[in-house]
């Protein structure tokens, strides 16, 4: 059996109080208003076999990434961190070498999705703070939706030595239909960046983005999600790509275990090493995990 490592999770507690999302006014989020860390994890982990994990930021504050990190203490399956530092400043320099020093800080992810310039990505970063990023050899999780991947494809093309993995395929339009706008912008632009080798996908939130009534059971959600995982693994290839549960995000479309049924569904006709590959060595890769916490 694979042992596997979760690319993408979070542990949060509220009180911290930077959770602007997610607030009592927020009645869809409701299932997951509540905290959630080690303790909470560990049982899915364990029956999933699950070795390491790594936490994302959930909140844009450096505040949240200390959290992060002092969680990583505490959790040895924690083998990574990704967090939140002010990129549009040559201020983040700083803070970024000062969060480097740690070994389980991994890597930062600014919260495009939420930022109201989709080009924010492309124009916004000071020079400073990415060549501080490319010289610490950290790593960029782009969490975006279709409409900013032609920002994200100039930031790539002007940063080819830093690493970059797309959180959640980039959150398709999987409740639209095929004709939909979205569908081709969203194929375009993924295509596009995968041309870029530096470039890694995260195979993670895509059951949050699909309706209710095709994720009733795991056969039928690996179903719905097929053609979709098909084109990221013609795209990516299995060595750039990361599995991920979005947990406890994805509760609030199913299971921790639900999403271990369609995962194996859909990577049942790949070859082990192409299973490996995305449920545990590509992470270790793109992470810098295999020489194990420091």
């Amino acid at each position: 059996m694979i042992e596997r490592i979760d690319g993408h999770c979070h542990y949060w507690t509220l009180q911290r109080g930077d959770y602007a999302w997610l607030t009592p006014e927020a009645t869809h989020l409701a299932p997951i208003h509540r905290d959630f860390g080690a303790a909470d994890m560990l049982p899915l982990a364990e029956t999933a076999g699950i070795g390491q994990r790594i936490l994302v930021q959930a909140a844009p504050t450096e505040a949240e990434t200390e959290f992060l990190l002092d969680q990583g203490r505490e959790d040895k399956a924690v083998a990574g961190v990704v967090g939140w530092v002010d990129l549009s400043t040559a201020q983040g320099v700083a803070s970024l070498e000062r969060l480097a020093k740690n070994p389980l800080f991994k890597g930062v992810r600014p919260m495009l999705q939420d930022l109201p310039d989709i080009d924010w990505i492309a124009t916004n970063p000071h020079p400073e703070a990415i060549t501080a990023l490319k010289r610490l050899g950290l790593r960029f999780d782009a969490l975006v939706m279709p409409r900013h991947l032609q920002a994200l494809k100039r930031f790539v093309e002007a940063h080819p030595e830093l690493a970059v993995i797309i959180d959640h395929a980039a959150k398709p339009a999987l409740a639209a239909e095929s004709s939909d706008t979205r569908h081709a912008m969203w194929e375009t632009g993924m295509a596009a960046l995968a041309r870029h080798p530096q470039v890694h996908c995260k195979l993670s939130g895509l059951l949050t983005e699909l309706p209710a009534d095709r994720r009733s059971t795991p056969e039928k959600a690996a179903a719905a999600l097929r053609p979709t995982v098909e084109k990221l693994l013609d795209w990516f290839g299995p060595r750039r790509i990361v599995w991920g549960s979005d947990w406890p995000v994805l509760t609030l479309a199913a299971s921790f275990g639900f999403w271990i049924e369609v995962t194996e569904l859909l990577l049942e006709g790949l070859s082990t090493n192409e299973r490996e590959q995305i449920l545990s060595a590509t992470a270790q890769r793109f992470y810098g995990l295999e020489g194990g916490r420091a």
